[in-house]
């Protein structure tokens, strides 16, 4: 992943905001994205060590209050006490993005339909699906005493492609939850929003690129380059795959003031990987 650049100015400073699944990958991009902004956060993972060093590396990069609340979303009482808590420590809560990940090992329901266990399958919706809506439910009387507010949820491109069964249903009902809160919420002052990464380069996606080129003989930027030439079945309009801080870029525009004219909407942020046309 890039080291995270410069603000973009968005008038989001003294907004406070709970980042899901902050303590790596887009999560953690996301995190230093509005912290750049001068959002003082509550950043949300299962593993307490990761958080802990996540909230550091972030508060001494940019300088806002970083509160790290260990979780496991699948609890919902630990979640309303989590968002509580960081409603609590921040002095009020005015965004939420939701960005949780499934735990490492954990397997999501792809297919042949033969293979499919149904506890995978349930285990995913419990995570990214169910999880999202504990928060969502939990933060949404705080975002309402605010009188102002954003949701964005990350979902993915699974959605849109065949393939994995749990995986794209539960990003399915991802798309649905959002456009369902953004008609509830819209009123109060509240934007839900959705995001579509593709493939995303982030600390784990380095780690596998690396192993791959050991294994070819090659350095990571070649085998990059060549998952993504034209016509290959990773190619797309940019030749290159999108790095987790481009994705942040995006939420942190969503999550400002600047973004009221969307809402309820899906942004497919994969560097244009499809040529299918949506309307």
């Amino acid at each position: 992943m890039r080291l995270y650049t410069a603000s973009m100015d968005l008038g989001l400073a003294g907004k406070r905001a709970l980042v899901v699944g902050g303590s790596r990958g887009i999560g953690k991009a996301i995190a230093f994205a509005l912290a750049r902004e001068g959002v003082e956060l509550a950043i949300v993972a299962r593993t307490e060590s990761e958080l802990t060093h996540a909230a550091r590396e972030i508060n001494l990069a940019t300088g806002p209050r970083i509160v790290p609340l260990p979780c496991d979303v699948t609890d919902r009482a630990a979640v309303e006490a989590m968002v509580d808590a960081a409603a609590e420590q921040l002095g009020g809560l005015h965004i939420l993005v939701n960005s949780g990940s499934l735990p490492g090992g954990s397997r999501t329901a792809t297919g042949p339909i033969e293979s499919i266990v149904d506890e995978d399958f349930l285990a995913d919706f419990d995570v990214k699906y169910l999880g999202a809506l504990r928060c969502a439910r939990a933060a949404i009387p705080h975002l309402r005493a605010a009188g102002w507010g954003r949701i964005v949820n990350i979902s993915g491109l699974n959605a849109r492609i065949a393939g994995n069964l749990s995986g794209g249903a539960r990003n399915v009902s991802l798309v649905h939850f959002t456009r369902t809160l953004a008609m509830q919420l819209g009123r109060d002052g509240i934007t839900v929003n959705c995001i579509h990464p593709g493939a995303t380069r982030t600390e784990r996606t380095a780690v596998v690129l690396r192993a791959r080129a050991q294994r070819l003989g090659l350095q990571p930027d070649e085998v990059e380059t060549a998952d993504y030439a034209e016509g290959s079945e990773r190619s797309n309009s940019i030749g290159r795959m999108v790095d987790a801080e481009e994705i942040a870029h995006i939420a942190a525009f969503l999550c400002s003031d600047k973004s009221w004219a969307i809402n309820g909407e899906v942004i497919a942020a994969d560097g244009g990987g499809s040529s299918a046309v949506y309307y």
